[in-house]
């Protein structure tokens, strides 16, 4: 999942048309004040003057300069904060305005991958893989109940499987409307086909579009991040990023748990990464072919504790629907 050299070069191009339109907006808005109250600018430039005029005396010798300056510009910056007050205008209106405040439009902070560049990244890998096709077509536009059986009830749950999936629906949109304020996990199980993955791809492709970060791997691919973060020196900044976005995502899909080779390594790294993410308020979703009593014997207890004390268990019923639509 790492980038190549023409993806990051991509990813940069955008951090710098950003900038510059940051330096364009701005200049719109210097030229709107300037307009209205044309002392602003007389104020800027005696502000401007006398930083210059006090970093020639520094260079003379002039200890006192300094505090003589800040005196001064409190003053200066005093008028004019009143000045834009009075005219309508923010008191940051003269500042540059950033899309992320907290690289100011780099994409990197002391040297590291912002996690906005982290989110440009995902959201590049996932336009240009075959998942952004998959959730144009799997989302809950497109969800549909014909596949349920909506005559018969189930005897675990005492209604129809239709009925059942409604409810389940109407929870996986209650978790993607409420996702920054409850921070909650799910677990999805059931044999083959019964929707795991559709339900899955329906809140991955809601939450991409509000603008959040998420992640979706197998968990066999998942299991070789962290294997490769820890032993794959060839690859090591790559990985690190990878395994840094897995932990710091705002929402981590695992599929397929329980199809991985399960070993005492996957199961210290999988119970690692799940209690990092609760601990942090990171969201989590996992699916799985296996029943909770599977799940119980295929990973070592803590795992297990783990998941049924901090996840929304949601067991799914039926057949294979990819066979009914065949």
């Amino acid at each position: 999942m790492a980038l190549s050299n023409s993806q990051y070069d991509a990813i940069m191009r955008e951090y710098g048309r950003q900038q510059i339109e940051n330096q364009h907006a701005l200049e719109e808005r210097r030229r709107e004040v300037y307009e209205k109250v044309p002392v602003i600018r007389e104020l800027e430039a005696e502000i401007a003057g006398r930083s210059v005029a006090c970093a020639k005396q520094l260079l003379e010798g002039d200890t006192g300069a300094l505090l003589r300056l800040r005196e001064e510009l409190a003053d200066l910056k005093e008028q004019k904060a009143l000045l834009m007050k009075a005219a309508g205008f923010p008191e940051d209106c003269l500042e540059l305005h950033y899309k992320c405040p907290d690289c100011r439009d780099t994409g990197l902070i002391s040297g590291r991958k912002c996690h906005c560049f982290l989110q440009a990244q995902m959201k590049l890998l996932y336009a240009q893989s075959n998942l952004d096709k998959v959730l144009e077509r799997e989302n809950f536009k497109t969800l549909s109940f014909d596949y349920y059986d909506d005559r018969e009830a189930l005897p675990q749950i005492g209604i129809t499987n239709a009925e059942y999936m409604r409810r389940v629906v109407k929870s996986c949109r209650d978790f993607t409307e409420n996702f920054d304020k409850k921070h909650e996990n799910l677990l999805f199980t059931g044999s083959t086909g019964v929707g795991k993955t559709f339900l899955t791809n329906c809140i991955a492709k809601a939450l991409m579009d509000s603008y959040h970060s998420v992640i979706y791997l197998s968990a066999s691919d998942l299991f070789e991040v962290f294997s490769k973060t820890k032993f794959d020196y060839d690859h090591a900044e790559d990985m690190k990023d990878m395994y840094r976005y897995v932990l710091d995502c705002d929402l981590l899909i695992i599929d397929d748990l329980g199809t991985e080779l399960n070993n005492s390594f996957t199961s210290s790294q999988l119970f690692y990464c799940i209690n990092e993410r609760m601990s942090v308020g990171r969201s989590t979703i996992i699916s799985t072919n296996l029943t909770l009593a599977r799940l119980r014997d295929s990973y070592t207890d803590r795992v297990t504790s783990r998941i049924m004390s901090g996840y929304n268990i949601i067991p799914l019923y039926g057949g294979d629907i990819r066979l009914l639509k065949k």
